[in-house]
């Protein structure tokens, strides 16, 4: 087996939060005057918004649910405001992809909708970074469903058996790519998700742009 593409997940793989998302979710509430809201009610909610334009109906739900008179929209530009400022690539991710890109087809699937995802990319330099850069709120399925990573692929020009796919999340990353034939390589981190058993590998996150390539070389 040869492989030709490999993709990645965005959020805590290639690029992580300088401030926790709880707090910053607290930050952009407080900015509004809304109810305060819980980092596990907002995943619950965004969970099922991952086909969609923006994170309004995200917050219009969380809001519902408190009786709260404020606008989600405005709700949804600060925290995605807030989102932006907070995030930062790994060191040397830029370079690395470069590297990949002379020897494999290199893309990026990201779960959520897609003003917010787009603009991570944007505010990261990446709008150019990759040979396909796929937001699940501009596609019909989200991560896990593997009609996402058959998006991928076909983005790629890639068979999912020639696939490596580079995630964190052990049901959206690590699941979802096995379950769509790709070969799933698991990044961990302190606080991070438990190594999965259907990850082809582990890397620490750290370790991610020395060790990956001697990896897709022996695959």
């Amino acid at each position: 087996m040869t492989i030709t593409a490999v993709g990645f997940d965005l959020d805590e793989t290639l690029a992580v939060p300088t401030r926790d998302r709880e707090a910053i979710l607290t930050d952009a509430v407080e900015a509004v005057d809304a109810p305060p809201l819980s980092r596990e009610s907002y995943l619950r909610v965004h969970g099922r918004n991952l086909t969609r334009e923006s994170r309004t109906p995200i917050f219009a739900d969380l809001l519902a649910e408190h009786d709260a008179e404020i606008d989600p929209e405005t709700l949804a530009r600060v925290y995605r405001e807030e989102i932006a400022d907070a995030i930062a690539p790994l060191e040397g991710v830029e370079p690395f992809i470069e590297r990949l890109r002379e020897r494999y087809r290199v893309g990026l699937l990201t779960n959520g909708p897609r003003m917010a995802q787009r603009d991570k990319l944007r505010t990261l330099g990446w709008a150019d970074a990759f040979d396909a850069s796929l937001v699940t709120g501009e596609l019909d399925a989200g991560k896990p469903d593997p009609a996402a990573f058959e998006a991928l692929v076909d983005a790629l020009g890639s068979d999912p058996g020639e696939t490596v796919y580079v995630g964190d999340d052990v049901d959206a990353d690590i699941a979802g790519a096995a379950d769509a034939g790709l070969l799933a390589v698991q990044v961990t981190y302190d606080g991070g998700p438990e190594p999965s058993p259907r990850a082809a590998a582990h890397i620490p996150r750290e370790r991610l742009i020395a060790d990956l390539p001697d990896l897709l070389a022996s695959l």
